[in-house]
């Protein structure tokens, strides 16, 4: 896809982080915006933000952890614009703490907040772009946790490798049915977000527990830190909009940003291939 202007972005999470990058980039390639968010407050920002931007948006308040609100953005995108063009499967969260650790509650709210979205958009958004007929994108925002393993998130990199294992098997699948659609997989390392505020914007069914031991552990409060530090110094934001709508024109299916990394995957990838075991060694 090379030509913006007046087509159709569906963001989801589009209220903060990420998700307002690729909303704030769309707009100014002149495509037409529908945001989908949990967050109220940061829908209401966004309303104030782009209708100072004289944009052509609308926002959606959604759950992305329930079908039936993925199904309601689109009603709602094609209620407004009678199309979708590029659909950003966006939303996501973070969870920190050993498997064994962690509440069967958080495992839940990640694997529906991170994964099952994923499905859900996939789900309800191909068809429309296939009834369309027409050049279509989609863009899973999974991570750089995705394609290597680190001992500090094992239930992030779950999701995120199976974010991108669903990503490649669909693209495959599209291929094999000469589809209009193109997907990328938008990996990127640790960017300037508010990520570690997920909590914030939980959906009440995942609601903490904070009877529960875990959350007085020194593991859960260590956790935050860490996911509080990786963030708030990692790349900033300002050019993530703009690079994933590049490899959108590129055709590019994975999206990296941090070339820092790329050793590490190829490290895991060559313990694969050589029959090598993980070394804990390798990340001291």
């Amino acid at each position: 896809m090379k030509e913006f202007k007046d087509k159709v972005a569906v963001v989801t999470g589009g209220a903060n982080g990420i998700g307002h990058a690729l909303a704030q980039e769309a707009i100014k390639r002149g495509m037409k915006v529908v945001i989908g968010d949990i967050d109220r407050n940061g829908l209401e920002r966004i309303e104030k933000e782009f209708k100072e931007m004289d944009a052509d948006f609308m926002v959606s308040y959604i759950d992305v952890t329930e079908y039936s609100d993925m199904e309601k953005l689109a009603k709602n995108t094609l209620d407004r614009y009678g199309r979708v063009d590029i659909l950003f499967n966006n939303a996501g969260v973070v969870v920190p703490g050993p498997i064994w650790d962690l509440p069967l509650n958080e495992i839940n709210y990640i694997m529906y907040s991170n994964l099952f979205s994923i499905v859900y958009g996939l789900k309800v958004f191909i068809p429309i772009m296939e009834r369309q007929d027409t050049d279509c994108h989609i863009v899973n925002t999974a991570s750089v946790a995705g394609l290597l393993s680190s001992p500090g998130m094992p239930t992030y990199h779950m999701t995120k490798f199976g974010n991108v294992g669903l990503s490649e098997a669909v693209n495959f699948q599209l291929q094999e049915r000469g589809s209009k659609i193109k997907i990328s997989v938008f990996c990127p390392g640790f960017i300037q977000t508010d990520l570690h505020h997920c909590d914030e914007r939980r959906p009440e069914k995942f609601k903490i527990d904070w009877n529960d031991p875990y959350y007085q552990s020194d593991e859960y409060k260590e956790g935050l830190k860490r996911a509080h530090y990786v963030i708030t110094t990692g790349m900033p934001i300002d050019s993530i909009g703009m690079s994933v709508f590049q490899a959108i024109e590129d055709e590019q299916f994975y999206i990296l940003t941090h070339p820092q990394y790329l050793p590490v995957i190829e490290w895991r990838t060559k313990n694969i291939l050589e029959g090598k075991n993980p070394d804990i060694s390798f990340f001291k």
